[in-house]
């Protein structure tokens, strides 16, 4: 369903999977990978929003560490790999490729919206895109270190919307407790909570994959941007 693109950035040239709809797009998403790079399970994120009716974008933020990282949750090595990709990640010029999709979205729907959708790392992202970028609306899943960026909250002009696993192995509860305490008086942010839930918990094949609270965030997502975007 999708294609490879080009995306001029301010450092340099990257690619990023793009997958359209049926019909004219009258909005953009742009889908924010996890550690594990543009994956076989990012582009699956992103042929999922076209089928919804939104251009989507998949960008290679490992672009300066490695290009076209692809690679799994399935072995340790792969593990050991997307940890250490993890660890020298800038998150700084990652908001600046961020900044770039959208910017590079923005001339594919005619002016019209566009959104940012991350996973893990991504869903810290998207937090940062709701507090750093013109995105007119961002959504995370199960996003690692919010906390520490907590005094950007102030930032967010835009709707945001979290999904929080309640069992999450990254995001243990008083870290939970930090982000609902830091977000809970801004009128963009929504909170939904899984309780039963671990990390990960939409990524289709994974070990904490759960299909009834997936099924139930994605709803909601894509409500959340019909509501937002179009």
């Amino acid at each position: 369903m999708g294609e490879w693109v080009q995306i001029a950035g301010p450092d340099g040239v990257f690619r990023a999977y793009m997958a359209k709809p049926a019909g004219a797009p009258k909005a953009a998403v742009v889908a924010i990978q996890e550690i594990f790079g543009v994956n076989a399970v990012m582009r699956g994120k992103a042929d999922w929003l076209a089928s919804q009716g939104f251009l989507a974008i998949a960008p290679d933020l490992f672009w300066r560490l490695e290009k076209d990282v692809d690679i799994t949750d399935q072995s340790e090595a792969e593990w050991a790999k997307a940890m250490d990709l993890m660890k020298r990640f800038d998150l700084d010029t990652g908001i600046k490729d961020l900044q770039a999709t959208i910017d590079h979205a923005r001339g594919l729907v005619d002016g019209g919206k566009v959104g940012a959708v991350g996973y893990c790392l991504g869903g810290l992202l998207a937090y940062l895109t709701a507090t750093r970028t013109d995105a007119d609306a961002s959504v995370g899943y199960y996003g690692v270190n919010i906390p520490n960026f907590l005094k950007e909250a102030e930032n967010i002009r835009q709707p945001l919307m979290l999904h929080i696993a309640g069992k999450d192995g990254f995001v243990p509860p008083p870290a939970q407790k930090q982000m609902k305490d830091g977000l809970a008086g801004n009128s963009h942010v929504t909170l939904h909570d899984y309780p039963e839930r671990d990390h990960a918990f939409t990524r289709e094949g994974g070990k904490n994959y759960d299909a009834a609270d997936a099924k139930a965030a994605d709803d909601r997502t894509i409500a959340f941007f019909k509501a937002n975007l179009v």
